[in-house]
């Protein structure tokens, strides 16, 4: 008989009786008793009263019964915490036993019951089994010390089982090795803590490679994902991990050869972009790829999604595995819908087979598939031009079939090809309109109207066509009404005699018998414009378009480069990063970048996961990004930059007056400097720097006016010519003469030329706007690059922005409004008042103020940093440097043979930071001291004076 039968009983009294059999003498009664307790258990029973004759029955040697009863105590300590402290010393005496099963059992238990009290006996013999004689025993101590963290974080890191943690990594078995890279890679991702994080270097991944095959599946799996996350020194040895890393794609399991994917993917990226040795490995990647896609569909389905974005990101990979995308008839619908979205792009070599495929599902019964199949024609005929004319023709044999829901798609279809060749197919336009009558779809309609409204002149009886729709105007969608007005318009620029009646009509349809307030607006836009200029109407209104994309379907490229680091989890299924659908507990993401490339094509320094500290101080080279839809602000931002004047006033004049304060939102970092301690008020943000220091000319008074020739970062590319239509943006900032600066290079790369630029700034940290309108060479021809200054104030809208130095910007021209953003180096914010004896006059001795000021800010505001002195310079030439970037020094003193300076600086928005500069002669480093009352601006302050001293 099997254990089902403890699942039937229902006897009243049954506590009672079990009471009593667990109390029993017989090993076998009372092991019977405690299956049964455990199946009232599962049921849902409360068997809590029990407890304490459960617990009873710990002391025992037969297996069996120890492991039912730590499940109750598993189930049951956390609702009677007290009671289960009575099994604490059977625990550890467990942990000690000789057999291994038990040792692993007790200290398995003990890691999952959830009670503090018991936590703090769980140390000790948590201790002696990482260290345990037996692997089995390691490895199950290794994952305990993750539970351990997860309950109590400080305990685990102040009683060094981290440091634990990491000489197991170093273990002569390989699944006492994956689990503690299971457990460090669980603790990393939920523990802000510096020291929670897992250090990875050479010595330790070549550990973990020669564990990964002799691991479990589940075991590659974590040790893949530790790899992945680890940037590489050079391209040697990324190509070396890539090689090692290989022989995975041959494993059986789906999430083993995907997790090996997402190494290779990334370390493609640490290697020259069109080395043999990428060439090799993207042909080694294509059979993996296939053969997942011969799994179950379930498998295949995650496949597919993960292939969606390898192919995003290199096409190269399955080009010629195109087959494998084709459906068969029993696939499940979800498999169907999605092998259409993954395949690779057409080319004109494959077009033929993939249009005839297509036109084959274009025949199916599923409605859906159908329509994503017509969609997919009129891609093909979008990317390959070459193609586009079989793609027509094929939609026009669907439209043949008179199939409704295939008409209507193949006219939605019809309309963008027309957008991305216009004047090439309008042949077609009567076939079209005589399939009018059948359209009911929304979608269908709308476009249908913009194909007659914008080739009315060619079709003669347009007008007639345009009024069938109005006469249920009020009953169609928003959609709808705003295509037919903006058609009917188009019709009456373009035939202005025959059609007045009508125009008028629509008119008064859409403002004064409408309400819908998007089709009211866009009707008296209309009227005004033709009432007071129809010139102006024509221009406006019959604009050339620009032509539509082919790459509407694929991801934005910093999503996409996020979601490749996420390869072969939920991420890469979801096609969302997991702050999009991740809970609770903020996940600490350091996975969300490739490595940055520079224009060599060779891989920066800063890569997608813990930021190695470079050996030396280098420019920043942090990947550019449009700006998120989701992150901070951007309700602010779209309002800014839609209603935004793009050719704002130059401020000049306004700079000369006094400009309120900003309000700073509450904000402590933006407001609260040091000016109350100095006895003084701050000088008004966005005042030119002349005005604002030196109590009112004093400096000139006494010759001590500065000349500054600051640092100035190289010119990095803030907008690639791929995202904006063919318009480079590359740029930096500098100080000229007191006066801030963006110094942009411009490049047109399209193949027409460019005008009318503007900018703007969205809300930053400090305030930070344009003083001027972009003064741009008009019209920058197709080829042509230009350098453009253009100044900056600081009189801006203020919003603390994350990071705090990012500043998002939009371009506009003649094409489009173009989004991305930038990270302003602090220095740039630096001011020439930033001496504090310039700041207070009245005092009598300026060394006492600094000093006071110093012991004012408490020490916990102090952060401490080695910083390197790559060419060794004397105090005197790092004061100078220092100065011309604003960086004044109040003192200096000799202690023990180590040079003292003291200095001072302060940011436009009033806030002021000291500085202790320590320094050893002849020594290559040489230690930073800052204390400020705003800590959010340190680090970038450090890394101000890295970049300072590194240039000098």
């Amino acid at each position: 008989m099997t254990d089902s039968k403890y699942f039937t009983t229902t006897k009243k009294g049954e506590i009672f009786e079990l009471k009593g059999e667990l109390n029993s003498d017989k090993k076998e009664k009372k092991k019977e008793a405690v299956k049964k307790v455990i199946a009232s258990m599962t049921v849902g029973k409360d068997v809590s009263a029990l407890f304490p004759d459960v617990v009873n029955c710990m002391q025992t040697d037969n297996l069996e019964l120890k492991k039912l009863v730590y499940l109750y105590l598993m189930n049951y300590a956390k609702s009677q915490p007290d009671m289960a402290i009575m099994a604490v010393n059977t625990f550890v005496k467990d942990c000690e036993d000789t057999n291994p099963l038990i040792r692993a059992l007790a200290v398995r238990t003990m890691g999952c019951i959830r009670v503090d009290k018991i936590t703090e006996y769980l140390c000790e013999p948590l201790r002696k089994c990482l260290k345990d004689e037996d692997p089995y025993v390691r490895k199950t101590a290794a994952v305990c010390v993750a539970k351990l963290h997860d309950i109590n974080a400080q305990l685990v890191e102040d009683q060094g089982f981290l440091d634990q943690l990491r000489e197991l990594l170093s273990d002569s078995n390989p699944m006492v090795v994956a689990n503690a890279v299971a457990a460090l890679s669980e603790i990393s991702d939920t523990s802000p803590s510096p020291a929670a994080q897992m250090e990875m270097n050479q010595q330790t991944i070549n550990k973990l490679l020669a564990a990964l095959n002799e691991c479990t599946e589940w075991g590659q799996i974590f040790i893949l994902d530790a790899l992945s996350n680890y940037v590489p020194k050079d391209d040697r040895e990324a190509q070396s991990i890539c090689e090692r890393v290989t022989p995975r794609l041959a494993h059986s399991n789906a999430g083993v050869v995907l997790s090996a994917v997402k190494v290779l993917m990334k370390g493609m990226e640490y290697v020259g972009m069109e080395t043999e040795f990428v060439t090799t490995l993207q042909k080694k990647l294509a059979p993996p790829l296939v053969t997942l896609l011969s799994s179950e569909p379930e498998v295949q389905y995650v496949a597919l999604r993960n292939i969606n974005l390898i192919v995003q990101k290199r096409p190269d990979i399955l080009k010629h595995e195109m087959k494998v995308f084709f459906v068969k008839y029993n696939d499940p619908i979800y498999v169907k819908l999605e092998n259409w979205t993954s395949y690779p792009s057409a080319t004109q070599e494959n077009i033929a087979q993939v249009l005839a495929e297509l036109k084959e599902y274009a025949t199916e019964v599923d409605v859906d598939f159908v329509r994503k199949s017509v969609r997919a024609i009129g891609r093909c005929a979008i990317k390959v031009e070459q193609a586009a004319e079989r793609c027509v023709s094929t939609l026009l044999d669907l439209i043949q079939t008179k199939v409704n829901y295939v008409v209507q798609e193949a006219i939605v279809v019809i309309k963008d090809i027309f957008r991305k060749y216009p004047n090439k197919y309008e042949s077609i336009i009567s076939t079209l309109c005589e399939n009018l009558e059948s359209l009911d779809e929304p979608d269908a309609r709308a476009s249908m109207i913009w194909i007659v409204g914008e080739y009315a002149e060619r079709i003669d009886n347009a007008d007639e066509l345009l009024e069938s729709f109005l006469e249920g105007f009020h009953d169609e969608s928003t959609q709808v009404q705003l295509q037919l007005l903006t058609a009917i318009v188009k019709l009456f620029l373009k035939k202005p005699t025959e059609t007045q009646e009508l125009v008028q009509q629509v008119l008064s349809l859409a403002t004064q018998d409408s309400d819908n307030p998007d089709l009211r607006d866009r009707g008296y836009i209309y009227w005004r414009l033709l009432s007071t200029d129809p010139a102006a109407a024509k221009e406006v209104v019959l604009a050339e378009k620009p032509l539509i994309s082919s790459e509407t379907d694929r991801l934005e490229p910093t999503l996409l480069d996020e979601l490749i680091c996420y390869i072969a989890s939920l991420a890469s299924v979801y096609h969302k990063p997991p702050s999009a659908f991740v809970e609770g507990q903020a996940l600490v993401v350091r996975r969300t970048q490739l490595p940055v490339r520079s224009a060599s094509g060779e891989p920066g320094a800063t890569g997608a996961t813990e930021s190695p500290v470079p050996q030396q101080a280098q420019p920043v080279q942090q990947q550019q990004s449009v700006i998120p839809s989701h992150d901070t602000a951007m309700g602010d931002l779209l309002g800014d930059l839609l209603s935004m004047d793009l050719n704002p006033q130059p401020q000049q004049q306004m700079s000369m007056t006094p400009a309120p304060q900003q309000d700073m939102g509450g904000m402590d970092l933006l407001g609260g400097g040091l000016d109350s301690l100095l006895g003084g008020p701050s000088p008004v943000a966005g005042m030119p720097a002349s005005q604002a220091s030196m109590g009112g000319g004093l400096g000139d008074i006494l010759g001590l006016g500065i000349s500054s020739t600051t640092y100035v970062p190289p010119k990095q590319v803030w907008l690639p010519a791929p995202k904006a239509k063919g318009l480079e943006v590359s740029g930096t900032f500098s100080i000229r003469q007191n006066v801030r600066y963006m110094d942009l290079t411009l490049k047109n790369n399209a193949m027409a030329p460019m005008g009318d630029f503007a900018i703007q700034f969205n809300k930053n940290s400090f305030g930070l706007s344009p003083a001027s309108a972009l003064q741009v060479p008009s019209p920058l021809s197709p080829g042509q690059t230009a350098d453009v200054t253009l100044p900056l104030g600081t009189n801006g809208p203020v919003q603390k922005m994350d990071p705090l130095m990012n500043l998002q910007v939009a371009m506009k021209n003649n094409i489009d409004v173009f989004y991305f953003s930038c990270l302003i180096p602090i220095h740039l914010l630096f001011t020439e008042d930033g001496q504090m004896e310039y700041a207070n006059q009245r005092s009598a001795s300026d060394r006492k103020v600094f000093l006071a000021t110093w012991k004012d800010i408490p020490d916990s505001n102090e952060v401490q940093k080695e910083i390197a002195n790559p060419n060794q310079l004397d105090p005197k030439g790092i004061s100078d440097k220092l100065q011309q970037s604003f960086i004044f020094t109040i003192a200096q003193r000799n202690v023990d043979g180590r040079d003292m300076l003291y200095q001072s600086l302060k940011l436009t928005n009033g806030i002021w930071v000291l500085a202790e500069l320590k320094i050893q002669p002849r020594s290559p480093t040489m230690t930073l001291s800052l204390k400020t009352r705003a800590l959010d601006v340190i680090p970038q302050v450090q890394q101000a004076y890295e970049l300072i001293i590194a240039n000098m």
